[in-house]
């Protein structure tokens, strides 16, 4: 073992500024930063310190003689507290005991972070001056908030208007705070939910709103509206004059809510053409056809008059098609699956895809039926990851499927 490795199994000034520095990055410094009065409870600092034993004296002497003339050696600000040991062989030995930092303004030297910092302690003047609120949101996310340094005076600005005009009822765009866009604030809206959520009451937040998309609503802001695409089949239940057709209409989800028609069978179909083209069924005068939403049932759920019909989910087979099927049915129990069976995937298993992220948790809503093909699926029982979108599915096999629908009274 040569000299240099001799060394490095004892602890040497790069060790303790990893060990800073694992210490900075977990924000454990950055915290004191903000929280001043805190500092008196970690200073001065303790650090570790590996360092030779009796049988290292006695083997080793030369590297543990060079070991403490390093550290005799060192400028840096660290306290060093020697201790002298008598050794059987080598006799009275000064060697470095314990390793002590005084200071935090002497961590940032080590670990060259006293321009972050300054920048830190910026910030937090800045909070405890307009914002106090966001102060232990600040102490908690210290490091996150530098790099937001140059943003976070607009930052706070947005939310000290929300404090002072809480479920506000407009659109972002209306927010008037000079140089401050809604662009901006839909750029930094993850951010400003964390501040939002400790900075407001709760009664100022809507707690059954969440995540980015949902930040509008959370936030008593007004929404861009939902639009819903449907068909109606009978022509004397359109909304245009022209009766010679089955028109294609999009409402907003609360026009489409009061909806005044007598419907009572509705089908809901995830793929453009296949809502374009499904058939109007004769049979079946008072019905509609949905351009689905994927996993969003929300905007349907405000029309109670959907309660009330029978509905029709014709969704991919995949994990994902029954995943969202069972969300449906979140919303709507009354739920029946259509083209969702193991007869419809065998009769176009050579149209069949491989699906690229399956799920694999269990789904509570679906039938026992509905379950065994999707056990089939997560399983790989019939073939790896299978996936049949449903506009392979023949359009003649969609027609004797709904018409025997229609001659089983609408079972399903």
């Amino acid at each position: 073992m040569n000299k240099k490795n001799k060394l490095c199994q004892w602890t040497q000034l790069n060790d303790i500024r990893v060990e800073l520095m694992r210490r900075w990055t977990r924000g454990e410094f950055a915290r004191l930063l903000v929280r001043s009065d805190q500092t008196q409870f970690l200073f001065p600092l303790r650090l570790p310190l590996q360092k030779p034993d009796t049988i290292a004296i006695t083997n080793q002497f030369p590297a543990v003689r060079t070991w403490a003339a390093y550290w005799s050696a060192i400028t840096a600000p660290i306290r060093i507290e020697w201790r002298e040991v008598q050794h059987r062989v080598q006799g009275m030995q000064r060697l470095p005991a314990q390793l002590w930092i005084e200071t935090l303004d002497d961590v940032l030297i080590l670990i060259n972070k006293r321009q972050e910092a300054q920048c830190l302690q910026i910030l937090a003047e800045q909070t405890r001056s307009h914002c106090p609120d966001l102060l232990a949101w600040l102490g908690n996310n210290a490091l996150k908030a530098l790099t937001l340094f140059d943003v976070w005076p607009s930052l706070m600005q947005v939310v000290q208007w929300c404090q002072q005009h809480p479920r506000s009822g407009i659109y972002l765009r209306q927010i008037d705070i000079a140089g401050i866009d809604s662009k901006f604030i839909e750029t930094h809206r993850a951010v400003l939910s964390e501040l939002l959520d400790v900075a407001l009451s709760p009664q100022a937040i809507a707690q059954e709103y969440k995540g980015l998309k949902q930040f509008a609503a959370r936030y008593g802001f007004l929404d861009k509206p939902t639009r819903i695409r449907f068909r109606v089949f009978n022509p004397q239940l359109a909304l245009l004059t022209d009766q010679s057709r089955c028109p294609d209409l999009t409402l907003d989800s609360y026009s489409f809510a009061h909806l005044n028609l007598s419907i009572e069978t509705v089908f809901i179909t995830e793929n453009e053409i296949n809502f374009l083209a499904f058939p109007a069924l004769a049979a079946l005068p008072h019905a509609m056809v949905i351009f689905g939403a994927g996993y969003g049932w929300q905007a349907l759920a405000s029309a109670q008059w959907l309660h009330q019909c029978s509905i029709y989910y014709w969704g991919d087979i995949d994990t994902h098609g029954f995943a969202i099927l069972d969300q449906l049915r979140v919303f709507f129990p009354q739920v029946i699956s259509l083209l969702m069976d193991h007869a419809t995937l065998h009769q176009h298993l050579t149209h069949c895809s491989q699906e690229s992220s399956p799920i694999q948790h269990d789904l509570a809503r679906l039938t026992p039926a509905e379950l065994a093909l999707y056990n089939d699926l997560r399983d790989n029982r019939i073939g790896k990851h299978l996936r049949l979108e449903q506009e392979r599915v023949g359009f003649a096999w969609l027609s004797n499927v709904l018409q025997k629908m229609i001659l089983d009274g609408g079972s399903g």
